[in-house]
């Protein structure tokens, strides 16, 4: 069993390079069995959501190549199944988009339920809806979904919630349908952009993402057309601007969208930390003093993210006052919270509100990581902390975070990576 020891007390300070977009690239993956071709794609991060997903495409017929660091060359030309087993989709939530794809390419689609992190209820209702406003028919039983169509059929797709997941199978599965599609009430998370500007790339005829209404006009087929770069990961961008302010550090990132962060970049500057843009895709946070108590509430981008929720949670578990986090998003995400008291935070979690009373020091202590991003919280808690903090179920943190340990090594802090026997 893999753990993470910390030895706390340390002002992370230095430059990191944030990696590709996991939330892209785990739905720009899927979204290559709509091309009857080989492309290439670039920046794709290292981490185990990658690997699951390249494992699944391989067991369907899809022959990959890594041709460079962070770099794939991906050949969907032979598609021999339409079927995606559930003991390897039930490892990672974005398997759902193989259903969408597969649907779109072969108007066929066996998956096995998606896994993920335990934040809650996740329901595929409105997945299932735009399919079949497609035209498809869908059935769900013993762990799996079957979707079929004799063909697809561009419509008016209404989605009742904001739902990222949702957004994505509906732009896969209308890419080919005969006729235009419109998506209204459509998520603008980034990686819609992403993925619209990779299908675009390859032949599509999409407009409008980043908006609440994608208008989709179904083309014949998606061809190869060079190499395509994932976007910049805004989780991990946030995360180290957070984790500067945790840590009273100052710390420079490269490789971001600024504009991506904008409602982290606010937040940060409310509590009393520096954000200086220095230029094209660098920013520098930095924070000499005990962060101001603040409130936020989760929203779909470009509200403040979910994602980067318990990463702020740390902040607060030592700032001025009683900060007061609403999420809005996921019903269990608070997980994160039972951990941090147990290295002295005072944190009191209430349904989908939580009460942050700042303390003046963390003290490290064997915590659990819950979900992927209590994870990152917790290795910034661990280098906040007094003395030495050991984190368990890291196998959370490796599904969305490329080289955490080297990178946060570069920023100083006293962090490994070890095997210890059950």
């Amino acid at each position: 069993m893999e753990k993470i020891v910390i030895e706390g007390k340390t002002k992370l300070k230095g430059e990191i390079t944030i990696s590709g977009a996991k939330n892209a690239a785990v739905a720009i993956l899927p979204a290559t069995l709509l091309i009857n071709g080989i492309c290439t794609i670039d920046n794709i991060p290292e981490i185990s959501d990658i690997k699951a997903c390249c494992t699944i495409l391989e067991t369907l017929g899809v022959k990959i190549k890594k041709v460079a660091e962070n770099t794939l060359e991906i050949d969907t030309r032979n598609i021999t199944s339409v079927e995606a087993p559930l003991d390897l989709t039930s490892k990672f939530r974005a398997s759902y988009y193989l259903t969408g794809a597969l649907l779109g390419r072969c108007k066929h689609a066996i998956v096995g339920m998606p896994g993920g992190c335990k934040l809650g209820a996740r329901p595929m209702d409105q997945h299932i809806k735009a399919f079949e406003v497609l035209g498809a028919t869908v059935e769900t039983e013993q762990g799996r979904i079957e979707v079929k169509a004799k063909k697809l059929q561009g419509n008016s797709i209404y989605l009742d919630i904001v739902s990222v997941g949702a957004t994505i199978n509906a732009m896969l599965s209308a890419v080919l349908a005969e006729g235009t599609s419109t998506i209204e009430n459509a998520a603008k998370e980034p990686h819609i952009v992403d993925l619209a500007n990779f299908l675009n790339k390859m032949g599509a005829k999409i407009t409008g993402a980043g908006t609440d209404r994608i208008r989709i006009q179904g083309v014949e087929e998606l061809k190869t057309n060079g190499t395509y770069s994932v976007v910049p990961d805004q989780i991990e961008a946030g995360t180290f601007m957070l984790a500067a302010v945790a840590t009273r550090g100052d710390i420079t990132i490269k490789n971001c969208i600024t504009k991506h962060l904008e409602s982290t970049t606010a937040k940060i500057i409310e509590m009393g930390a520096k954000v200086e843009d220095i230029g094209g895709d660098t920013i520098r946070v930095s924070c000499s003093k005990k962060p101001n108590k603040i409130n936020i509430k989760t929203l779909p981008y470009p509200g403040f993210p979910t994602d980067l929720q318990p990463q702020m949670g740390v902040v607060m578990a030592t700032a001025k006052g009683t900060s007061i986090i609403t999420e809005s998003i996921w019903d269990s995400r608070f997980q994160y919270t039972e951990e941090l008291n147990r290295m002295g935070a005072k944190i009191t979690a209430q349904g989908k509100v939580a009460f942050f009373e700042g303390v003046d020091k963390l003290v490290g202590a064997p915590v659990y990581a819950t979900d992927l991003r209590a994870g990152a919280a917790l290795i910034i808690a661990g280098i906040v902390a007094e003395g030495e903090t050991q984190i368990y179920n890291i196998e959370h943190i490796d599904r969305g975070y490329e080289n955490i340990e080297e990178k946060f090594k570069a920023l100083g802090a006293k962090i490994k990576r070890i095997v210890e026997e059950q």
